[in-house]
C-alpha cells in the first residue's frame, strides 16, 4: 500500500500507465491512496453534456471506464494495481468486490449502503456516495474508485454525476460517520485485501 497524499490528477494518471506498461509476471500488485486537487475527468463512455458549468475546475479526459465524475479535497481515492490473470478474477468480479469493500467499510460505522447492479458504484439512500471506473490494460487493472469522505459536494451540481441527470452525491460525514481519510482508507485497505486474500505490506 503506498500513501500519495495530494495528487495531481494527470500525474497520478501517468504514474499508473508506467507501472502497467513495465510491470511483468513477477510485479508485485500495488493498491495506491490519495486524493486530487479539484478536477472533472471524463472517463471512455464521457459525453461532454454532462458537463454542465465546470467553471475554472479543469477538466480532463481520461482512459477509466465509465462517465464524468468530481474529484476533490475530503475525497478518498484508491487505485488498484491488480494483475487480474494472476489473481483468477475478471473485471466485473473486481467491480463487486470494490463494492463490497465499500458496503463492509460502511457497515463498521453503522451506515446502510448497497450497491445497484445497472449503476456501478455505492449507494447510501439513494444518493451515491462511491464511484467506480477502472481500465484493462494487458490482463491488469488501474484507476479504482473514489470513495466521499468529507467534501465540498458544489462541485457535483455542475455535472450530471456519472452521466445521471440529477443524481445525488453524499459523503461518509453527511452519513454521521469518520471524517478522516487516512484513517478510511486503512479501513478499505483491510477490507479489500481481505476480500482479495491478500497480505497487505505498506511502502
Amino acid at each position: 500500500m503506498r500513501r500519495l497524499g495530494r495528487c495531481e490528477y494527470t500525474s497520478g494518471w501517468r504514474a499508473m500507465q508506467a507501472f502497467t506498461d513495465h510491470r511483468h509476471s513477477g510485479t508485485a500488485d500495488e493498491f495506491w491512496l490519495l486524493e486530487h486537487p479539484p478536477v472533472y475527468t471524463l472517463g471512455q463512455a464521457g459525453r461532454p453534456e454532462h458537463l454542465i458549468a465546470p467553471g475554472a475546475i479543469p477538466v480532463i479526459v481520461t482512459d477509466r471506464g465509465g462517465q464524468v465524475t468530481y474529484h476533490g479535497p475530503g475525497q478518498l481515492v484508491a487505485y488498484l494495481l491488480l494483475d487480474l490473470r494472476r489473481a483468477g478474477i475478471g473485471v466485473k468480479r473486481l467491480v463487486r468486490l470494490l463494492e463490497q469493500a465499500v458496503v463492509e467499510l460502511l457497515a463498521d460505522h453503522g451506515i446502510v449502503s448497497s450497491a445497484h447492479p445497472q449503476a456501478p458504484g455505492v449507494y447510501v439512500d439513494g444518493a451515491k456516495i462511491a464511484a467506480i471506473g477502472l481500465r484493462i490494460r494487458r490482463g491488469c487493472s488501474f484507476h479504482g474508485l473514489a470513495l466521499n469522505v468529507d467534501m465540498d459536494l458544489e462541485p457535483f451540481s455542475r455535472i450530471d454525476p456519472c452521466g445521471y441527470p440529477g443524481l445525488v452525491v453524499t459523503t461518509i460525514a453527511r452519513s454521521g460517520g469518520p471524517v478522516a481519510s487516512e484513517s478510511v482508507g486503512t479501513e478499505l485497505a483491510g477490507w479489500i485485501a481481505r476480500l482479495l486474500a491478500r497480505r497487505i505490506i505498506s511502502a
